[in-house]
């Protein structure tokens, strides 16, 4: 086999030759190195290693290049070969056209020039470039197959799924010709119906069959951890990557899929480092390859359904009734929206109602009228997106105005976004329709008024779902989590707390167990602030283990 390519392309003859001397004196013997003076003619290049079948492992671009620029070209090369590893060369002033680009051409890194000497400031980052790259896999995703109705509730669950954890598949109707017939050759099963790459047929699967089916991890790989994450949001994936990059033996528990919330927003654009916004799909693959690459281990489609102290070992059962334990626990399982109490509603559920699910199904409103209800960020970046693609969005708010819920960067964003409208002062009462959505009514202290909507996302708040930990730990009236100091307050101390010093600050009112995020009461519901709290509760866990 060939070796694979290191490509460098710069304008400036002088660095070009640099740059790959420098590259042939590490790794001429294990890679080829290509040079280019320009993006055409590095496009070229790689155009006839595509052909002859050849790979190509980093491909490091100069910023400043006359008619095509780094990103330019970078943006280009990524449609040949997707897999390479992507590093930007750049001057000091560059570097906002950099940190643009981490969105652009989903950049691995971007270097500062000049970076004398190599052994310091060049080979280690393209020795971390090329390890990630060898530990990819780049064989092309072959696409699953997925038959059902185009108005079920579980066909539209399964199809978020595969979106949600990134899965290219073909949606097919149970009426389409190609659809009908594999209903036929499968024996007329229960749908959905989904026929995997290879061939193999699952009927009506549950999530933990499809995970299982598109290589998800759902087993985990021993019986004991140091440190047992229930839930993959920014709190529980900042917890996996500090646990895991200090040395913790972390496992994750995800119940649907690794980003939470945050992971379907369409654009989070005030989260720290991404001036032009990032979207949270991309944020939580980010973090789920960084946990990875730590040496966490993540297994998704899993349900912690109870925790139990046994000594100095706190022990997760899942659904399924396997048991895992670890020396301390971090609750990280986050919220759900809260569900839409309206006439009709949840007859519909899946079928033109959904919760949180602008990303999956935007593209199917296209000159479509649809509402929002809700006033928080959640439901602002959603009327934005959905605005893309919908005739009309109507934003439904139960307060006066967004400024008591909403960020001023979105509250301007949907003002300037002419077919949006906003709102305030009502409510949902009603839903109705045949098969699927049809109709929505909303009210009003005096008024009414019905609309033909196929098209109702809801964002209205938040409900912790800890009915699980009924009588493990303590919880507020609303369900969230108490810990550190809301559980002391007013100078008393959990009911069995046994140990003379208070609880850590996001210690829970079990010792050894910590909630982070959303499920934490008084958690500020932001992304940065999750993140926070995870990376928070390992050094809190780190201080309980040294005290243990």
């Amino acid at each position: 086999m060939p070796k694979p390519v290191l490509l460098t392309v710069d304008d400036d003859p002088g660095v070009s030759r640099a740059v790959a001397r420098d590259l042939r004196r590490r790794y001429a013997e294990s890679y080829r190195i290509v040079r280019a003076e320009s993006g055409r003619q590095a496009l070229e290049a790689l155009s006839e290693l595509r052909l002859r079948g050849e790979d190509t492992a980093v491909m490091l671009a100069d910023y400043r290049m006359p008619e095509m620029n780094g990103v330019e070209f970078l943006e280009h090369a990524m449609d040949l070969y997707p897999y390479a590893r992507r590093v930007l060369l750049t001057a000091y002033a560059d570097t906002d056209a950099a940190i643009r680009a981490i969105n652009v051409v989903d950049l691995d890194h971007y270097m500062l020039k000049p970076w004398d000497p190599p052994d310091e400031k060049f080979y280690p980052v393209i020795d971390t470039q090329l390890d990630a790259w060898a530990r990819t896999d780049r064989h092309p995703p072959r696409e699953l197959r997925v038959v059902g109705h185009r108005w079920s509730a579980r066909c539209y669950e399964v199809r978020d799924f595969l979106a949600r954890h990134q899965v290219p598949y073909h949606w097919l109707m149970d009426g389409d010709p190609e659809g009908a017939q594999l209903v036929a050759a499968a024996g007329s099963p229960e749908l959905p119906l989904i026929v995997t790459a290879d061939g193999t047929t699952l009927c009506a699967p549950s999530d933990a069959e499809l995970a299982s089916a598109i290589g998800l991890s759902t087993t985990p790989s021993t019986g004991f951890y140091d440190l047992i994450v229930v839930g993959g949001g920014p709190s529980g994936l900042g917890a996996a990557v500090y646990g895991a990059s200090e040395g913790l033996n972390t496992v994750v528990v995800e119940r649907r899929a690794l980003g939470g919330q945050a992971g379907q927003s369409s654009r989070i654009e005030n989260y720290l480092g991404f001036p032009d916004g990032v979207t949270g799909a991309q944020l939580a693959e980010r973090a789920r390859r960084q946990a990875d690459r730590f040496g966490a281990e993540l297994l998704q489609a899993g349900e912690v359904t109870a925790l139990e102290a046994r000594g100095n070992a706190r022990v997760a059962r899942l659904a399924d009734g396997t048991e895992i334990a670890a020396h301390a626990v971090i609750l990280a399982s986050g919220v759900s929206y809260r569900r839409l109490n309206a006439e009709g509603v949840d007859d519909f559920v899946g079928r033109g109602v959904f919760y949180g699910a602008a990303l999956t199904e935007a593209p199917s409103c296209a000159d479509e009228e649809v509402a929002v209800v809700g006033g928080a960020n959640s439901a602002g970046q959603a009327a934005v997106h959905l605005a893309k693609y919908a005739r009309k969005v109507h934003v439904i708010v139960r307060a006066d105005g967004l400024e008591r819920s909403m960020s001023h960067y979105l509250i301007e964003q949907i003002a300037e976004t002419p077919n949006i409208e906003v709102h305030t002062g009502k409510t949902v009462c009603a839903a109705e329709g045949a098969d699927r959505l049809e109709r929505l009514t909303f009210a009003w202290p005096g008024g009414k008024k019905t609309i033909d909507a196929h098209w109702l996302f809801v964002f209205i708040g938040a409900e912790p779902g800890t009915g699980w930990l009924d009588g493990f730990v303590e919880r507020d009236q609303n369900g969230y989590v108490l810990t550190g100091p809301d559980l002391v307050a007013g100078g008393r101390r959990p009911a069995g707390w046994p140990l003379v010093r208070q609880p850590y600050h996001l210690e829970t009112s079990v010792p050894g167990v910590f909630a982070a995020g959303d499920v934490r009461a008084e958690s500020m519901k932001r992304v940065a602030s999750a993140v926070g709290d995870g990376a928070m509760a390992v050094a809190l866990v780190h201080r309980y283990l040294e005290q243990a």
